[in-house]
Formats: structure tokens, sequence, C-alpha cells
């Protein structure tokens, strides 16, 4: 299969923990546990690209941005809601990755490329939460490496509709992504 589904960041920091971005997080929860699902289910290379912080880390540039969030080992890293039951239906399955990412982009400091391209794949579908940060700067980069991109709009979320519907806008106008 040429496609693999990127699954970025939908913890429960994410949607209702230490920076949540509260109810269009929480009303993507069935879109994205059902695309994920079926993803897995068709066979697809199904990627959790999930961040990875921790305390008081003075190297990290977020810590100076952003609350603690995403720590390692605790409630607000794992996944919300609807999500975490696919995952944990799923998690023994070949085609399913948990991959933890520690910049915005799931490609940064990772080997992401590398599994994407040892598999021939070719176009990668994104979901997941920031639309405008994490899901942006994904996107910016598998562009830049070539790869094709399809976004789901009904299950991508941000802290605020501005920024979600400009990133959008920026992955079809800039990016010639798909979004559907």
């Amino acid at each position: 299969m040429t496609k693999a589904l990127l699954n970025i960041d939908y913890t429960i920091d994410f949607v209702t923990g230490a920076l949540p971005c509260g109810q269009p997080a929480i009303d993507i929860e069935k879109e994205i546990a059902a695309i994920t699902a079926k993803f897995i289910e068709e066979g697809a290379f199904t990627v959790f690209a999930i961040d990875l912080h921790f305390p008081d880390d003075p190297y990290h540039p977020e810590t100076a941005l952003y609350p603690p969030h995403n720590l390692k080992d605790t409630e607000g890293r794992l996944l919300y809601g609807e999500l975490s039951k696919v995952y944990q239906f799923h998690a023994d399955k070949e085609n399913v990755f948990w991959m933890d990412k520690t910049r915005y982009s799931a490609f940064a400091g990772t080997d992401l490329e590398l599994k994407l391209r040892e598999r021939g794949i070719t176009e990668v579908h994104l979901v997941g939460v920031c639309t405008d940060i994490c899901v942006l700067h994904t996107a910016v980069d598998a562009y830049n490496k070539g790869f094709n991109i399809v976004v789901y709009e009904n299950a991508t979320a941000s802290f605020n509709e501005i920024g979600h519907r400009w990133a959008l806008e920026h992955f079809k106008n800039s990016m010639n992504a798909k979004v559907i």
C-alpha cells in the first residue's frame, strides 16, 4: 500500500488537559477514531506521532512557550477517548507504529521518513491537533520530502478557528494538498 496515516498528538493534554484545544478537538473524536480504525483495518501503515516532553527541560524551545504538556509517563500523554480504544485494540498489529516526537513536525529528529520510504509510501494522510502547529509543520516537511498530502478537515482541530482555517487553506494553496 502506498499511503499511510499520520495521527498527530490527539492526547488528553491537547484535547482537554494541560494545553487543550477544547471543544473543537472534542468534536473530532468520533471522526479521528473512525478514520484511524479504517486505515488500520485496511492494512495501511498507521503512525501515532505523539509529542513527548520532560519536566522543566531547559533545552526545549516549547518550555518557554507553553505550560508543561505531554510529559513522559503522565495521563495527559495518553490518547484521548475513542482513539485510545482503537489504539489499544490494534496496538499489536504490524502496521501500527507508535512514535515519540519532540518537535512540532513528526519528521524532525525521528526516523519517520525512513519508515515511510522502506514501505514504499508516497502519500501521507494527516489527522490530529493542532492543525496550525504540529499538523502544519508535519505537512510542510512531508511536502518538502516529496510526499503527496491528504488532510482531513473534520479530523483536525486547533486552539482557534482562524488558525485552523488558515492552515487548511495553506495546505491546499501552498502544498497542493487534498483537504477532505
